[in-house]
């Protein structure tokens, strides 16, 4: 059975789609209505372009990665199993969100996820009779080592979990304030509370020095995980520049949804652009670290990358973005992407030191 990187995206996508659709994950109860009431419901009587293209644009990936993983492993009927699969897990979002006050479980919502699912299917499988996916394999071979997927999806999960604006410019994993405020009030009222370790000193923020050295690390340790992969060092140079287009276009992208299209450049202040230099240059030195280095290296810089960025508390502005994401028009993309943007370090910490715990042929 041919390994694909499209199965373990498609779980991670299932998994988003989850919390997107049953967030805020409270005020459980039972509204005297069945779970399946809304199958049989009146058409509803307003609805936007953009709850259309949400709708259809949210599972048309989920989709498209079924249908992929189907095609790549050898099943049969790759759109039918990848729009049967979606549509059921649409079916079950939408009914569990009629025990959710906050959501409105819909019958078109239902409809347009399943046409979205299928379209991306039928895309999935057009490809693959264009032979498309033949030659996304055969250049896989010639630019990756063959112990590539793990990577691969954490490559390809990069640029969305940057959609989620960051504290600090490319800058993923702060997330020690926020657990420590969510424990504190989960502990509100028990004994256990004494149990929080209680900070000396506040967090303060971080010195334009030590936001610089973020920002390198941050488009750094992404160059480095795919140094960890790419097979020769000509392909390295064009991978930092894919690398480098990807975080500047997401990170441009999420500024212009969270601020609106006249501040889509705004976050690249004089500690951003250095950093960026400074990154630039470090990836260009480590081309010539061997691959199994590069690994070693990811996983040094994302210590010392976690540790400087957790040490700062976040800033007032990305509160009040923070809170335009949870209750504004974003709370779809908040769902993809918030939990991307918290976790994508840690999950990578965790492929690499799995990496590095086991032996490699020509590492």
């Amino acid at each position: 059975m041919h390994k694909t990187s499209a199965w373990p995206l498609a779980l991670v996508y299932c998994a988003l789609v989850v919390y997107a659709s049953l967030y805020p994950f409270s005020d459980w109860r039972d509204q005297g209505i069945s779970g399946w009431a809304f199958l049989a419901a009146p058409l509803p009587k307003y609805w936007t372009g953009f709850d259309v293209t949400a709708n259809v644009l949210g599972y048309a990936p989920l989709g498209f990665l079924l249908a992929l993983s189907a095609v790549r492993t050898g099943r049969s009927s790759p759109i039918l199993l990848a729009s049967v699969t979606s549509s059921l897990l649409s079916l079950v979002m939408e009914g569990l969100q009629s025990y959710l006050p906050s959501r409105v479980p819909s019958n078109v919502d239902w409809v347009l996820n399943t046409g979205g699912a299928l379209a991306g299917a039928a895309a999935a499988a057009g490809l693959e009779r264009l032979g498309a996916l033949d030659r996304w394999g055969r250049l896989r071979e010639r630019w990756f080592v063959p112990q590539a997927r793990g990577a691969l999806v954490l490559l390809a999960l990069w640029p969305l979990a940057l959609l989620f604006p960051p504290s600090v410019a490319l800058s993923l994993g702060q997330v020690l304030e926020r657990v420590e405020l969510t424990l504190a009030d989960a502990l509100s009222d028990t004994p256990f509370l004494e149990w929080l370790p209680i900070r000396e000193v506040e967090m303060q923020p971080l010195v334009p020095g030590v936001e610089l050295l973020c920002v390198a690390l941050g488009v750094l340790v992404p160059c480095l995980l795919g140094f960890s992969i790419v097979r020769s060092m000509a392909r390295r140079i064009v991978f930092i520049a894919l690398v480098f287009a990807m975080g500047i276009g997401a990170t441009v992208l999420s500024a212009t949804l969270s601020y609106g299209p006249g501040h889509g450049w705004a976050w690249l202040s004089l500690p951003v652009r250095a950093g960026l230099t400074a990154g630039l240059v470090l990836a260009i030195l480590a081309v010539f670290v061997p691959r199994r280095g590069c690994a070693a290296l990811v996983l040094l810089g994302l210590v010392l990358h976690l540790s400087l960025l957790n040490q700062a508390p976040t800033s007032a502005y990305f509160a009040q973005t923070l809170r335009t994401w949870e209750q504004g028009r974003f709370i779809r993309f908040h769902g993809l992407a918030q939990w991307l943007g918290w976790l994508w370090p840690y999950a990578t910490l965790v492929y690499v030191v799995l990496r590095l715990s086991r032996r490699e042929p020509n590492a």
